[in-house]
C-alpha cells in the first residue's frame, strides 16, 4: 500500500509532461448570444443606418433577408427596396463570397436598397464569427450585370 501512495505522490508532482506554450493570435470570438439582428435602412439624408430588430436571437442571413424585406416597420427609416410581398431570401454561402437570390428584378430596387441587402447579410455574417472581407454577389430574378458583381459594405470594414 505505501508503494501505490508513493507512485501516486510521484506522479502528481511530476505532472502530465505538457509545457506551457506562448498565446497565439486568432480571429475574433463570435459576439454569443445578440438580442437581435441588425438590418439596414435609409435615413431622411439617404444614408445607410443600423436598425436593431429585436428577435432575441441573431438568425440565419435568410431570416435577417426576410426581416429587411417586411419594411424598417414604425421606425422612421424607409427602405429603398420595393415592398413586392414575398421575402424569401436563397442565400449560399462559401468561403469569403455570400451569395443572395433575391425575388425581386433591378428596377425594383435602388442603389442604396442594394447596400441594405449587402450590408444586413454581412452584418449577420461577421456577427455570427464571419470573415469581415466576405464579399456578397445579388443574384436578381432577371439576371443583369450587377448580379455579377462582387459587393462590400460601406458601413462594415
Amino acid at each position: 500500500m505505501k508503494r501505490i501512495w508513493l507512485a501516486a505522490a510521484v506522479l502528481l508532482l511530476a505532472g502530465c509532461g505538457v509545457q506551457p506554450t506562448e498565446v497565439t493570435a486568432g480571429r475574433p470570438a463570435p459576439t454569443g448570444v445578440a438580442p437581435g439582428v441588425t438590418l439596414y435602412f435609409v435615413d431622411s439624408r439617404g444614408e445607410l443606418r443600423p436598425n436593431l430588430r429585436l428577435t432575441e436571437r441573431l438568425g440565419t442571413i435568410s431570416e435577417a433577408m426576410s426581416l429587411l424585406l417586411t419594411g424598417p416597420g414604425g421606425s422612421d427609416l424607409h427602405t429603398e427596396i420595393a415592398a413586392i410581398g414575398v421575402t424569401r431570401v436563397q442565400v449560399v454561402t462559401t468561403p469569403g463570397l455570400i451569395q443572395l437570390g433575391v425575388p425581386l428584378t433591378i428596377d425594383e430596387v435602388t442603389p442604396r436598397g442594394i447596400d441594405q441587402l449587402v450590408c444586413t447579410a454581412l452584418g449577420v455574417h461577421v456577427q455570427s464569427g464571419g470573415s469581415r472581407s466576405a464579399k456578397v454577389q445579388v443574384h436578381f430574378v432577371q439576371p443583369t450585370p450587377e448580379s455579377d458583381e462582387r459587393r462590400t459594405c460601406p458601413l462594415i470594414r
